[in-house]
C-alpha cells in the first residue's frame, strides 16, 4: 500500500526543496553544452484517438505530417499506455501519478458520492480531485514553473471549486462540466482563468469559431506571453472525440467516403494543422531548443460503442492490430501513440518499445525541473530513458482497473498481459511478444506467472469511496 501524505506537508517540503534543488546529474549533462536552464515542459493530449490514426503509426488513409515530425525529431514509443481506458480516469492518472487502484477519479462517473449533475438528461454522479491530490500542476508550480491547462480538465466534477486553478494551474483557458455553455465544439461561452466570457461567433446557436482554433489561439498566446519564464503547458484537445464535428473536412472533402469517415478524418486534418501551428511558434519565439513536447491520446478509439462510430474506427482501422476499444482493458482500450521531442537533448528519429504510462509522467516532469517528487505516487521517472541512458526501468508491474462495464483488472509485467473480466473470475493471460493481439488465453499453461500477478494484485489497489466494491 502506498504511503499517505498530507498535501499541506508536501507543499512545504516541496517549497524548500525546490529552494535550493540541484539538476540530477545525467539532467544537467544534457544541457551542459548551451549551458540552458530547465526545460519548458509541454503536454499536448488528443481525445480518443487511435493507435492507427496517425501516419507514424502506420495510418494509410489520413495523412498527419505536423504530428508524425514530432515523432522524426524524438522519440517514438510502441508500448505506451494512457492512464485508463476513458477520459476521466486517465487524466487523474496523468495529474497525479497514481494509477487507478490509488488515484481518486477512478471513472467518468461515481456510483456513490460525488457531485451531482447532468449528462444529457440524465442524472449522474461524478467525483473530483480534491485539495489533498497532489497533481503535476502543483509540483511544477511549487518549483518555479507558469503553469497553464488549454481545453479539457475533466476533473472537477460539478464542483465550481475544483477547477484547474484549484488544482495546481496558475492559468485556465477552456471548458469544464459544471458549466455546459463551455462545452462542445462550438461553445457559446468559455473560461478564461475564473471568469466566462462569450464567445461571439458562436451565439444563437451560430458555428463561427472551432474549439480546436480556439485552443490553439490561446496555447500560441501564452507561449508568447510566456517565453522568457519556465513553463508547463497542458494542451488538451476534444478532437477527434464525438460528435463528429468540423467547419470543413479538409483534403478529404472529395473522397467517396461515408460522410461521417470524411468529417473523422478532417477533424484529425484540424487537429494536425492546429499541432503544427502550434510548433512552428515554438521556433519563432526562439525556445523550441529549451521545450521538450509530449504528444498523445488520452485511451483509444471510438468514443462511444455506436453502429457509426464502430464502422468508422473499422474502416481507418483505428487500433490496428489490437483487440478492443475504448472501455476496453484490452490493448486497443489503452495502448495509445506517444511521442516526446526535445531537440539537442532527445534524439531523433528514435523508436523504443520501453513500457510505460500516465502514470510516470508526474515524476518525470519533476525530474526535468530539478526536484524529487512526494513518495505517494505510483509512477517512475523516465528521463534516463528519454535522454539514452537506460533502456528499462527494472521488473515492475503496471496496473489498471475500469468500471463501466463491473469491475474489471488489467496487469502489464514483462510482456505478459492479464485481464479479469469481471470481480471474481480467474485472470486471462496473453504473451504480448507473441500474441499483440491478445487473441490467445495462455492462463492454463503458465501457472507460474499468474500466481505471480495474483500475489502482485493482492496489494494493487485501495479501496475507493466514489466507487466501492
Amino acid at each position: 500500500m502506498i504511503q499517505k501524505i498530507k498535501r499541506r506537508c508536501f507543499l512545504q517540503s516541496l517549497v524548500a526543496g525546490a529552494a535550493a534543488f540541484s539538476l540530477p546529474v545525467r539532467l544537467r549533462a544534457a544541457m551542459s553544452r548551451n549551458n540552458d536552464s530547465r526545460p519548458n515542459i509541454i503536454f499536448i493530449m488528443a481525445d480518443d484517438l487511435g493507435y492507427e490514426n496517425l501516419g507514424c503509426y502506420g495510418a494509410n488513409k489520413i495523412q498527419t505530417p505536423n504530428i508524425d515530425r514530432i515523432a522524426g525529431e524524438g522519440i517514438r514509443f510502441t508500448n505506451c499506455y494512457s492512464g485508463s481506458t476513458i477520459c476521466a480516469p486517465s487524466r487523474s492518472v496523468l495529474m497525479t501519478g497514481q494509477h487507478t487502484g490509488h488515484t481518486r477519479v477512478r471513472g467518468n462517473m461515481c456510483t456513490v458520492g460525488g457531485t451531482l449533475g447532468y449528462k444529457g438528461n440524465r442524472q449522474v454522479r461524478r467525483a473530483c480531485l480534491t485539495d489533498e491530490d497532489i497533481t503535476t500542476g502543483h509540483v511544477l508550480q511549487k518549483a518555479g514553473y507558469k503553469t497553464c491547462l488549454v481545453g479539457k480538465w475533466h476533473l472537477g466534477a460539478y464542483d465550481p471549486k475544483a477547477g484547474p486553478m484549484d488544482r495546481g494551474f496558475d492559468e485556465f483557458y477552456g471548458w469544464t462540466i459544471n458549466e455546459a455553455a463551455t462545452e462542445g465544439y462550438y461553445p457559446s461561452k468559455r473560461f478564461r482563468n475564473r471568469q466566462l466570457y462569450d464567445v461571439k461567433e458562436n451565439q444563437s446557436g451560430q458555428q463561427g469559431r472551432y474549439s480546436t482554433d480556439i485552443c490553439t489561439d490561446e496555447a500560441v498566446d501564452f507561449v508568447k506571453n510566456n517565453k522568457d519564464k519556465s513553463f508547463f503547458l497542458y494542451l488538451s484537445y476534444n478532437n477527434p472525440h464525438s460528435p463528429f464535428l468540423v467547419p470543413d473536412e479538409g483534403p478529404y472533402k472529395d473522397k467517396d467516403w461515408s460522410g461521417p469517415c470524411k468529417i473523422f478524418a478532417g477533424m484529425i486534418h484540424r487537429l494536425d494543422q492546429c499541432i503544427g501551428r502550434f510548433m512552428q511558434t515554438l521556433k519563432e519565439q526562439q525556445i523550441d531548443e529549451k521545450t521538450i513536447v509530449f504528444f498523445c491520446s488520452d485511451n483509444g478509439p471510438r468514443s462511444e460503442p455506436t453502429q457509426e462510430q464502430t464502422q468508422v474506427a473499422e474502416f481507418f482501422d483505428s487500433n490496428g492490430p489490437l483487440r478492443g476499444y475504448k472501455r476496453d482493458l484490452y490493448e486497443g482500450g489503452i495502448r495509445v501513440p506517444m511521442m516526446v521531442r526535445w531537440p539537442g537533448k532527445i534524439s531523433a528519429g528514435i523508436t523504443s518499445d520501453f513500457p510505460w504510462y500516465f502514470a510516470d509522467v508526474l515524476p518525470t516532469a519533476a525530474e526535468f525541473a530539478g526536484i524529487t517528487p512526494h513518495d505517494n505516487i505510483d509512477g517512475k521517472s523516465i528521463v534516463p530513458v528519454l535522454l539514452g541512458k537506460q533502456k528499462d526501468l527494472g521488473d515492475r508491474f503496471l496496473y489498471w482497473e475500469c468500471f463501466e462495464n463491473g469491475f474489471q483488472q488489467a496487469v502489464r509485467w514483462k510482456n505478459w498481459k492479464a485481464v479479469r473480466l469481471k470481480k471474481g473470475e480467474p485472470l486471462v493471460l496473453f504473451d504480448l511478444s507473441k500474441d499483440l493481439s491478445e487473441e490467445h488465453d495462455i492462463a492454463s499453461e503458465n501457472h507460474e506467472i499468474i500466481a505471480q500477478i495474483e500475489e502482485y494484485l493482492k496489494t494493487a489497489r485501495t479501496e475507493s469511496l466514489n466507487w466501492p466494491l
